[in-house]
């Protein structure tokens, strides 16, 4: 069986880095599991690396944000990327925040067949009359199934319950239960950068003010100017609805800061619960000590 590497964690928590010096050490090749990160668009805000030190990174800045990329078309990507770093004899390395990513790698995907844009358009200007409360309230009764299952303040996952429920007339819950895993040749070696709160506090904090020396404003004026649908993915990447804000002089430059720091916070709170909730097998692992936690993490991709 194929081993596969997979490291995730909160933002700010530092698994580019890792995963960098993890495919130096080990003779590696790495593929973004970050939803966001791929927009070519968007490299400052994204917090997409850097410099690659001559290590091959793939599906990093390689789609358009007028595009909207779905996990089902990352997944297809990354099943061809995966072929091309097991022929060259190199070892694969997953790294990103985005938990739905690794879910699809280690749990397989639903087969849903492809929603129309008109169903999609339709489900989303439904939400957005009623809003949250009273969309779930009819959700619930076309999909009893669905109840206690997702949250009301889940809009993107109450749409897509929706979506799933008009238009194949079956549940969301049903079709989840049906998946396909396309990495059953593939044995995981699961790691969780998991730092304590107080360091992530500083990590996003010292990231937000590089990322406004690196040109974040000018980044978002351009951004602005491709003027994309409201509804694609790529208008979530926090630090853009705040920094137009500020273009448009609403907020000063500081309270943008302020106001993606906090966003920023709120989403590392997100992605925990969401580790806690569907990564209980992964390795929790974090030190202070970059190079011992370079050690350790070492340690664990060779040794099994």
């Amino acid at each position: 069986m194929q081993k596969v590497i997979l490291i995730a964690g909160p933002t700010g928590s530092g698994k580019s880095e890792i995963a960098l010096r993890l495919a130096k050490k080990i003779n590696g090749e790495i593929i973004n599991a970050d939803s966001m990160q791929v927009y070519k668009e968007i490299k400052i805000l994204s917090a997409r690396p850097e410099n690659y030190f001559n290590i091959t990174h793939y599906l990093y800045g390689s789609i358009s944000v007028r595009n909207n990329f779905s996990a089902g078309e990352w997944l297809k990507k990354v099943q061809l990327n995966l072929k091309k770093i097991i022929n060259k004899k190199k070892q694969p390395i997953f790294v990103g925040g985005t938990g739905l990513y690794f879910k699809l790698l280690t749990d397989g995907i639903s087969n849903i067949p492809k929603i129309p844009d008109l169903v999609r358009i339709k489900a989303r200007k439904l939400n957005a009359e009623l809003g949250n409360d009273k969309f779930y309230s009819l959700l619930i009764k076309l999909d009893p199934l669905v109840q206690n299952k997702i949250k009301k303040s889940d809009t993107h996952r109450l749409i897509r319950a929706y979506e799933v429920i008009t238009f194949t007339k079956k549940s969301l819950i049903e079709w989840q239960k049906i998946n396909t895993n396309y990495f059953s040749n593939c044995y995981f070696i699961k790691i969780y950068i998991n730092p304590e709160n107080n360091f992530l506090q500083k990590s996003i904090r010292l990231r937000l003010k590089k990322m406004f020396e690196l040109g974040a404003v000018d980044e978002v004026k351009k951004f602005l100017k491709l003027k994309i649908k409201p509804s694609l993915p790529a208008n979530k990447i926090l630090g853009i609805e705040e920094i137009e804000k500020y273009l448009n002089k609403k907020i000063s430059l500081e309270r943008a800061f302020e106001e993606i720091f906090i966003r920023t916070r709120r989403y590392v709170k997100r992605q925990r619960t969401w580790s806690r909730g569907h990564m209980k097998d992964w390795i929790s692992i974090f030190d202070h000590n970059f190079d011992i936690l370079i050690k350790k993490i070492v340690n664990l991709a060779t040794s099994s």
